[in-house]
């Protein structure tokens, strides 16, 4: 029932997607407006606050909720969805200046939702957006992508470090100071300067982090209990009533102009998100009705393989660049610091066996063993395995060997958390006995779905201290089309400020310096071809086990019309779909 995958080149980028036989490029049918889109999932947002806010699923949240000066149509067609659009930008500019200068020009009657009524998208809240990125009570984890990238972004941001994270004196500090690669001539206009060219900035700027702020947000701690009750909308939606770890309602947003938003339609009239939820009993709501559309579900196995069979046309994969693998702890003096030793860390990529996880996730249709640190999509993968075992099983001979040549004839006991979710467990216990085959004993610790990167991966204390030596970890590019820079940067890279998903600090500076090249290569051929270096480059220092990477698997209820993903957020577009009970 799943086509092969369909490779394209686009602005340096090469994205893969899938589609079950049966879903239309296109909805012929006229769209109906009206009733509550019912969503369904396992665990509340990471954040409101779109500066703060870094998982995929939160990108859906925040398409309906806010607005950026770039984003991208909803569309199954794969060129369309990785194509940059002007979302509250009037077009996407060309740059100027020798690729230094980009200028954007506002649409008008774009509005916020103010406690006062409708007032107008300025270009001073576009600066305002980038300011909070690096406000020290809570800033966003995309911050490196731009402080060394817009012109006086880093200056700002190292004022601001020093700044006491109140209220008061934030707010102070931004009304207070500019960034000097932000001009704002008037109120529809905003020129931004780069320190280099960057082919791929235009993307940069449709992730949600850099979005507009109102003046009013500034009267709160960023994405604290009052800025989520006193939040203010740009998009088709706004937040009514929400209770943490159980549910939110959006309803219309009274401010929002259609004829402003060529990218959202708003059919339906409410949003409803139920969280908390067992994932069959999600399936089981959808397939009865009583539910539209899932949040953050991994559908299991079994069910998936069940809905294939029965060529359910309401199944969907899409190829969204995801991969998983295991991130090693070289920072704590867990088994006097064995993990620094590069020959420990190798011996751990021969003893997994990835095969046995890719079983675990539905089989070779919708995943696929990884060797690298790009998925299947991203420009810059490609085969190559410096680690090779037959059949992607595993070598436990040559992992025990490296580990008596490290110094552990005996094995090693490591401790191993992960998600307490879904078939999580399951692969979590898989890992466990293809490395007990090696001598590595795993300790393992489950951790709450929404603590587990909040609260504990990205809490220095638990890496420096030890709690964890191993954890599995995914990541899933930030921005569609040329992506390498989005997966490489933020979790392999580091210039004396530690980045939230680079657990270790790990850096190499031959990687950065072929990195830097890649961003500006002038093909697509030699974009790919630097950025492979620099995923082998990467793996020769073994800081990570790769294992496997994903199709994601997406499907809703009988009532929803027009699904259509929204690259972004790797899900049916909440803003354009409709129902039909």
């Amino acid at each position: 029932m799943i086509r092969k995958f369909q490779k394209l080149a686009f602005v340096g980028a090469l994205v893969a997607t899938t589609a079950l036989a049966g879903i239309p490029a296109i909805q012929a049918q006229e769209g109906q407006p009206g009733g509550t889109l019912r969503i369904l999932g396992t665990e509340d947002l990471d954040h409101f606050d779109p500066t703060s806010a870094a998982l995929v699923t939160t990108n859906n949240f925040l398409r309906a909720t806010t607005r950026q000066l770039i984003s991208y149509a909803a569309s199954t067609d794969e060129l369309v969805r990785v194509t940059p659009a002007g979302d509250l930008a009037t077009e996407v500019p060309q740059p100027t200046d020798d690729g230094l200068t980009y200028t954007f020009k506002l649409r008008q009657g774009a509005n916020w939702n103010t406690p006062a009524g409708p007032r107008q998208i300025t270009s001073a809240d576009f600066e305002r957006g980038v300011k909070r990125m690096c406000n020290p009570a809570l800033g966003s984890a995309a911050l490196t992508y731009y402080t060394d990238l817009i012109t006086g972004l880093s200056a700002f941001c190292e004022g601001f470090a020093k700044v006491e994270p109140t209220v008061e004196a934030m707010k102070a500090y931004i009304e207070g100071n500019d960034i000097a690669g932000i001009e704002t001539p008037d109120d529809e206009t905003i020129v931004i300067k780069l320190t280099q060219r960057a082919g791929d900035f235009i993307f940069m700027l449709s992730l949600p982090t850099s979005s507009p702020e109102p003046i009013e947000a500034l009267d709160y701690l960023p994405d604290s209990p009052d800025y989520r009750t006193n939040f203010i909308a740009s998009g088709p939606y706004t937040p009514a009533a929400y209770t943490p770890d159980s549910a939110l309602q959006l309803v219309r947003n009274p401010a929002w102009v259609a004829e402003t938003d060529p990218l959202r339609k708003a059919y339906v009239d409410e949003i409803q998100l139920t969280f908390g939820l067992p994932v069959d009993a999600i399936m089981q709501q959808l397939q009865s009705g009583d539910g539209d559309m899932t949040y953050d579900v991994t559908i299991p196995p079994a069910v998936l393989q069940l809905l294939s069979a029965q060529g359910d046309e309401k199944l969907m994969t899409v190829s969204s660049g995801n991969t998983n693998f295991i991130f090693i702890n070289t920072v704590s003096d867990n088994n006097k610091g064995a993990l620094r030793d590069i020959r420990v860390r190798q011996a751990l990529n021969y003893a997994v066996d990835k095969a046995a996880v890719v079983q675990q996730q539905g089989g070779p249709e919708i995943s696929k063993p990884v060797n690298g640190i790009f998925g299947v999509g991203v420009l810059g993968y490609h085969e190559f395995n410096l680690y090779p075992t037959e059949g992607d099983k595993g070598d436990i001979e040559k992992a025990k060997a490296l580990l008596a040549e490290a110094g552990y004839p005996n094995g090693i006991t490591l401790k191993m958390p992960y998600r307490n979710k879904g078939i999580e467990p399951t692969i979590a216990q898989t890992i466990q006995a293809s490395m007990a085959l090696a001598g590595i004993t795993l300790e393992l610790t489950p951790v709450a779905p929404a603590d587990y990167y909040s609260k504990f991966m990205t809490n220095q204390v638990n890496t420096k201290d030890g709690t964890w030596d191993i954890a599995p970890v995914g990541w899933t590019p930030d921005w569609a089309g040329g992506a390498a820079r989005s997966v490489f940067q933020p979790q392999f890279t580091f210039n004396g400020t530690h980045q939230t998903y680079n657990y270790t600090d790990y850096n190499n500076d031959k990687a950065n310096e072929l990195a830097d090249q890649a961003i500006n290569a002038p093909t697509a051929e030699e974009v790919g071809k630097l950025w492979g270096q620099v995923d082998e480059l990467v793996m020769a220092d073994a800081p990570v086990v790769p294992l496997i990477a994903n199709l994601i698997v997406l499907y809703h209820g009988e009532a929803v019309q027009n699904f259509q993903p929204y690259s972004l957020g790797v899900q049916g577009d909440w803003t354009n779909v409709w129902l039909q009970r």
